[in-house]
């Protein structure tokens, strides 16, 4: 019972930082309108200007967000708030993904060490 419960507590906080990191990823989104238009421009679609973290969304959009993030082109930006912001996505992306690698790594232990 040892093994089950820690995944359990595992996977739920992961799955809420998941949650806290798209709920900043849209407001993030929504800050770009007004803090980099070009930006904003190029990963909403036209027709409805909604950023979809969905499967179906156009993953190039997607991705060209995640680079904007990843090499910190926002650090040159004069907004402060917009700068936070960013900075707080990048750092919640980085824990969901250590966050997912824990449980993996939860999953083998219980499953093949005998937790």
């Amino acid at each position: 019972m040892n093994g089950d419960i820690l995944i359990v507590a595992v996977f739920t906080v992961t799955v809420i930082n998941i949650a806290r990191y798209v709920s900043s990823l849209r407001a993030l989104v929504v800050m770009l309108r007004d803090a980099n238009p070009l930006l904003y421009q190029q990963i909403c679609r036209r027709e409805s200007n909604f950023f979809t973290l969905s499967p179906q969304g156009d993953i190039s959009r997607q991705k060209r967000l995640y680079q904007y993030i990843r090499s910190q082109e926002y650090l040159h930006h004069h907004d402060a708030a917009f700068v936070g912001k960013c900075n707080k996505v990048r750092h919640l992306f980085t824990l969901n993904v250590a966050l997912s690698g824990a449980l993996l790594a939860t999953f083998f232990l219980v499953a093949f060490a005998g937790w």
